[in-house]
């Protein structure tokens, strides 16, 4: 679609949203009780199928635990005419310190990817230890758009 200004409005196709999520690491997390939903930034890995976070124990975590389906969205922007938007959903999951074999097999390797990113993440250097909580979200599906445009009028 392309408007009067020279703009182009496309969608992304599934390999180039990936790779969005691969080159980024902060990203908003939708998640709704009731009749309000919140966004929140969160630092994030991708990792095949998943997407690994950590938060801390609070409002956000207790109601992903009760009402886990989700939106996440990351973009890349360069300008008002230039720009990308990726949006996954899924369900989150809460990968606890206590869980059983599997959830603790599961939760080594969220803390392994997110290691890529801060290599004290949950360690005793942790910058960041009150966010101990682990989430995984798994992409049950991805879209995306992208603005590709001048930004001005066609001569």
């Amino acid at each position: 679609m392309t408007d009067s200004e020279g703009m182009t409005i496309s969608d992304i196709n599934a390999t180039d949203a990936r790779a969005l999520l691969q080159r980024n690491h902060i990203g908003r997390l939708a998640f709704s009780l009731h009749d309000r939903v919140d966004i929140e930034p969160l630092s994030y890995i991708c990792d095949g199928d998943w997407i690994f976070m950590r938060t801390s124990e609070g409002r956000k975590a207790k109601i992903l635990r009760h009402h886990p389906w989700v939106a996440f969205q990351v973009d890349e922007i360069r300008s008002r005419s230039q720009w990308q938007s990726v949006v996954v959903h899924g369900r989150v999951q809460n990968l606890p310190e206590d869980g059983t074999p599997p959830e603790l097999q599961l939760r080594a390797r969220a803390i392994a990817a997110l290691r890529l990113l801060d290599p004290e993440a949950t360690g005793p250097s942790d910058a960041f230890p009150h966010r101990d909580q682990v989430l995984r979200l798994h992409i049950d599906e991805v879209t995306g758009r992208a603005m590709i445009g001048t930004g001005r009028a066609p001569e």
